[in-house]
């Protein structure tokens, strides 16, 4: 531990050294393809977004390729390409952060909000390996840019409610910007309690507050070098999953990061970004809100992760190169105490997760060929190292019962490899593209013990000596465009070797009370992922205008059961209106019959639903200063539902009328 973080410090200050002798930001349709625009607090008139006030929860759904997994009303778990996070890399601004959670209640994203981020990119497959190995693809949650815009001090203040659950929101955001230092505070407080589903169906345990407060400040010592900070403290508490048999009392992340920036165009290496960083999470399960249970448990966890990267982008003729080398050192540990009704009776504890250490480093690698105006190819690959080690001497002896072999260090080596060929002209584009992946198994995958999945009902033990998992992917994207009309189409295959999913072990007996066995993690030979979706617009003027989306999804293993959590046909049709300060859409959205489900791990039929929504939005200027509502209605026909990603089948939101007002003072 104390070599990796003096070899990130040394690497850190020699591309300071080194640098002494781009991304582009697209806007795009957020019903469609790769990059998600956050809506700064400076971008308010951007129409394209519902609710200027919405959860990254709610941001993430509009692209295509991304699902979210719903346990409660707070902090889903995002899925892209039928894939799970353990098959998906997610970071914070290039950072590494791991939940603390054996249940996967707090997925990465619960961890920022709207106010701390510009962007978030999405990249499938192996487009998305910049940061981190991955099958499914990469999730980049980025934080706001460096910002010497002489502009001096600004505010904004932004309110939100909604009437479904009382849901308030509220948000204070200042920024001070010169000619050679920045800084920007920012803060939002959220607080919902129990919605209700259509037909005024109260869902219990649904409740949630939370606040998000975050400092980002910098200073610019010439043109070329800049030095930023950044620390994002984010709390939630009493926070309900009524897709689950337990709630969380805590959910606290502490994100810090300091991060060197050299930019020079008349120089080879264009630019030279390398960041250290430290993030801490503590999540604390409880059930004491639940009226009855077989027996009271708390189960508290943590995860540390220290880490840096250092990303340089240079430029050589037809060549655009990318280089990131990175690395990380992360500290799982989780616990359970069972507390029996008998007063008699000792209390029980274990570890499920026992303290796991997991060190990485790699590199990563990537060349934009540019032919002409028209072609470009575009490969990359990364290579890394990945060790895990079994800290606590409990924790290696209770695994060795199952596996007498092992020893408490795992060592790895993982790759990876991307190509995209892409070919545009005035009238059509299309793309070309392949990968190979692979995965380590995740801290639950490789080292949970007991670890109980209401999903199926059963208790899943780890498995170390499981392989890595690996991926051959093909996709291609095609567009049309003709005047007022636009047609595409975009689809992807994977075929996912050594497949990692829980079996069951009739050996083996519950933790659980009224578990229904125990699954051990293993893989299946392979496992096939397609989907396809079909997105087309039409311009009928300047103000008016349809789009509509189409979506298939398939998977199954080599055992030829359905893959659970696979997401049906689904569509969108939309019809908006919109003029200078205002405008106007009406959506219907829905998913047909799940008729192919994986009723082998435990999953159900979920019928088909169509709900229909309006969102509606203005802007006025009061002197200097701007006002924004953006207001609506979901649900409008207040239909009782749930989706194949409802956990438990819990029901979503029945109709709900809301607005937010942003107020910004120049």
């Amino acid at each position: 531990m104390k070599q990796f973080i003096i070899g990130a410090f040394c690497f850190f200050l020699s591309g300071i050294v080194y640098s002494q002798e781009k991304s582009i930001q697209i806007e795009k349709d957020t019903t469609k393809l790769d990059e998600i625009t956050i809506v700064g607090r400076r971008k308010l008139s951007n129409y394209r977004q519902e609710k200027t006030l919405s959860s990254i929860d709610d941001y993430l759904e509009k692209s295509n390729k991304i699902t979210m997994i719903k346990r409660g009303n707070y902090a889903w778990e995002p899925s892209m390409n039928n894939m799970n996070s353990e098959r998906l890399n997610v970071t914070i601004d290039g950072m590494q952060i791991f939940g603390a959670c054996t249940d996967k209640m707090d997925p990465i994203t619960s961890y920022v909000d709207v106010s701390n981020l510009q962007k978030v990119s999405v990249g499938s497959g192996q487009s998305g390996s910049e940061n981190g190995h991955t099958i499914g693809g990469g999730i980049d949650l980025k934080l706001s840019n460096s910002k010497y815009l002489q502009t001096g001090l600004k505010t904004s203040v932004d309110l939100g409610y909604e009437t479904n659950g009382n849901y308030r929101v509220g948000g204070l955001d200042m920024e001070y910007s010169g000619n050679k230092f920045y800084i920007k505070a920012d803060g939002i407080y959220r607080k919902s309690d129990n919605y209700d589903a259509g037909n005024k169906q109260e869902v219990l345990y649904s409740q949630f507050q939370k606040y998000n407060i975050s400092v980002q400040s910098g200073f610019k010592f010439n043109d070329q070098h800049s030095l930023d900070g950044n620390i994002i403290f984010d709390k939630a508490t009493d926070v309900g999953y009524p897709g689950l048999t337990m709630d969380v009392s805590l959910a606290k992340a502490l994100i810090t990061s300091v991060t060197h920036q050299y930019k020079n165009d008349s120089t080879f290496v264009k630019s030279l970004e390398s960041k250290v960083y430290f993030n801490t999470i503590t999540h604390v399960m409880d059930d004491t809100k639940r009226p009855i249970v077989p027996i009271r448990m708390d189960m508290p966890g943590w995860s540390d992760t220290f880490g840096f990267y250092s990303k340089a982008m240079a430029k050589k003729d037809k060549h655009d190169f990318t280089l990131n080398v990175n690395g990380f050192y992360n500290k799982s540990l989780a616990e359970m105490t069972m507390y029996p009704n008998d007063p008699n009776e000792s209390d029980m504890f274990m570890y499920t997760w026992p303290d796991l250490r997991t060190l990485y480093s790699g590199v990563y690698a990537k060349d934009i060929y540019t032919f002409n105006e028209n072609e470009t190819l575009t490969t990359s690959a990364r290579l890394g190292f990945h060790q895990n080690k079994i800290a606590l001497l409990t924790g290696l002896e209770s695994f060795q019962i199952f596996y007498p072999e092992i020893e408490a260090t795992k060592n790895r080596f993982l790759s990876s490899f991307n190509a995209n060929y892409q070919l545009r002209h005035n009238k059509y584009d299309i793309n070309f593209g392949f990968g190979y992946g692979q995965r380590a198994p995740s801290v639950s995958e490789g080292y949970g013990f007991f670890l109980f999945n209401s999903f199926d009902n059963y208790d899943y033990i780890g498995n170390p000596t499981l392989k890595n998992e690996k991926s051959f992917e093909t996709n291609v994207k095609a567009n049309y465009h003709s005047g007022n009309f636009h047609i595409g189409m975009e689809t992807s295959y994977f075929y996912v070797m050594d497949y990692i999913i829980g079996t069951i072990d009739e050996t083996l007996r519950p933790m659980t009370i009224g578990a229904n066995g125990v699954r051990v993690y293993d893989a299946l030979s392979y496992a096939r992922i397609f989907d396809v979706y079909l997105n087309t617009s039409y311009k009928l003027s300047n103000a008016l205008s349809v789009n509509a989306t189409l979506g298939y999804n398939y998977g199954k293993g080599s055992n030829s059961e359905n893959l659970p959590l696979i997401k049906p046909f689904s569509y969108l049709a939309e019809i908006s209106y919109s003029i200078p300060k205002f405008n106007v859409a009406v959506q219907l959205e829905g998913n047909g019959n799940q008729s192919q489900y994986g009723s082998f791990y435990g999953e159900d039929e979920t019928p088909s639903y169509a709900v229909l929504n309006v969102n509606l939005g203005n802007e006025l200027n009061i002197s200097n200063h701007r006002l924004v509502f953006k207001y609506g209605i979901e649900n409008i026909l207040d239909t009782n539902y749930s989706s194949f990603a409802d956990w438990n089948n819990i029901s979503r939101k029945g109709r709900n009328f809301y607005i937010n007002t942003s107020f910004i003072l120049y």
